[in-house]
């Protein structure tokens, strides 16, 4: 089946990606209150200048009204002035008759129509007004000798990240809140990865321990869920196995009494034969109700040394079948440490090294260092090899491509069905591929 297709640039963890799309939200929102803020900085800032300018201005025109007119321009010299204003003395005004006003906002910002509201004695005989591109204005003010007093008015562009500390106290929030959203999402994902690891070692031991039925509703009710799937799933192993065992053991009774009359049986070759023929149907109950029963998965897991393990089964495997010593052979490491269940995984490697050795002549162990947190052994044969459509069939219980079932060509079918199981409890697997020189290969795979 096609893995599902995953948006590019997105984590792959549901925590990741929650994560991910709250710092989104985060962000715009952060960008949202940081524009208002400008705003609102700038509209303050410009009506703050426009009040200090003002007031400034006015008191220019005080000053040049008042002072006598050999020292008028020395006093409007030594004004302390805002940036942005500028005034002098001229004979002529700086804005001419029939100028363009100032734009109605500056009118309101600056309060250009109280020029002409103070007091008789202070106000001006003329007043020009005319806009200053961009956004400024220029006022020309007839003092009583007939002189003007030219100001002139640009606004200083706006500042809205003046303050030293504000962008560092804001760079010092987003940080702490990214690391909250990380933190709080971390601690919302723990359920599910819990949920997930049970799984993981309900599928490797059925006899896992439950998951506590604490924390959040939700979570409490998906822990209760999946303790009382894992109990019925235990409860129907232990109802097959139950099944199974009785099964066998009524079998075994008329087993036994046809082995009693075949013995009196007059004609030496029926009863050869219809001993024989007990004897195998022994052997597949027995199989059968191993397989079952499946005594591995009870079987506690410890280190070992899975180098030592393929050498003792490769050495097991010369001693039954002498006359294939020089086919068979171990070629990897000298130590490497696993963790598992050393009955169950001897009992894995041996069914593999024995099919080898029955359908393809040899069996060559070989041992790679871990890779990407997997060790694989590769048991290869010389064998014809199998049909590449029936590489995964023959792991079915009791399929076997070769028909007959006896003791010269094979056993009942179960043998890659259980060591597919083993492995598989133990978080690996194993598949088989067909050489390209020829013969079969058996690749096994166990996590470090």
């Amino acid at each position: 089946m096609a893995e599902p297709r995953r948006r590019i640039g997105l984590p792959a963890s549901l925590g990741g990606r929650t994560a991910f799309w709250l710092i989104l939200a985060l962000m715009l929102v952060q960008a949202a209150g940081l524009t208002i803020h400008a705003l609102d900085r700038v509209d303050l800032q410009r009506f703050i200048q426009a009040r200090e300018i003002a007031g400034r201005a006015f008191g220019a025109w005080r000053t040049a009204l008042l002072s006598p007119p050999d020292r008028r321009a020395q006093m409007l010299g030594d004004l302390d002035l805002p940036d942005g204003l500028t005034v002098d003395l001229d004979r002529e005004p700086a804005v001419r008759v029939g100028a363009p006003p100032p734009p109605p906002h500056v009118m309101r910002l600056f309060r250009l129509d109280l020029v002409n509201s103070g007091p008789p004695r202070l106000r001006p005989r003329e007043v020009r007004l005319g806009a200053l591109p961009p956004g400024g204005f220029a006022a020309a003010l007839r003092l009583p000798d007939g002189e003007w007093l030219n100001i002139r008015v640009s606004m200083p562009p706006p500042r809205p990240w003046h303050s030293a500390t504000f962008l560092a106290a804001f760079a010092v929030m987003t940080i702490a809140a990214v690391l909250l959203i990380i933190w709080a999402v971390t601690r919302l994902m723990r359920p599910v990865r819990l949920l997930a690891e049970a799984a993981d070692r309900l599928g490797r031991d059925v006899n896992a321990t439950p998951l506590p039925e604490t924390g959040p509703s939700e979570v409490a009710t998906a822990a209760r869920a999946f303790n009382l799937m894992a109990e019925r799933i235990r409860r129907f192993v232990a109802d097959r196995t139950q099944m199974l065992a009785a099964i066998g053991h009524d079998l075994r009774t008329p087993i036994t009494r046809l082995r009693l009359r075949a013995e009196f049986m007059d004609d030496d070759e029926q009863r050869r034969k219809m001993l024989s023929d007990l004897d195998e149907m022994e052997r597949m109950i027995a199989a059968t109700l191993a397989f079952a029963r499946d005594d591995a998965a009870a079987e506690p897991a410890s280190p070992i040394d899975l180098a030592a393990l393929c050498r003792t089964v490769a050495d097991e495997a010369t001693d039954a079948e002498p006359d294939k010593a020089d086919n068979i052979s171990y070629a990897g490491p000298d130590r490497l440490v696993v963790r598992a269940r050393p009955v169950a995984l001897k009992r894995a490697l041996a069914n593999l090294v024995g099919n080898a050795l029955a359908y393809g002549g040899a069996a060559r162990l070989m041992l790679a260092p871990p890779e990407g947190g997997l060790v694989r052994l590769t048991v290869e044969d010389d064998g014809p090899g199998i049909p590449d459509s029936e590489l995964e069939a023959v792991f079915a219980p009791f399929r076997r491509l070769e028909g007959s079932r006896n003791r010269e060509t094979g056993g009942t079918g179960l043998g890659l069905t259980i060591t597919r199981n083993i492995l598989r409890a133990h978080g690996g697997d194993v598949v088989l591929r067909n050489r390209p020189g020829g013969g079969l290969a058996a690749v096994a795979s166990l996590p470090v």
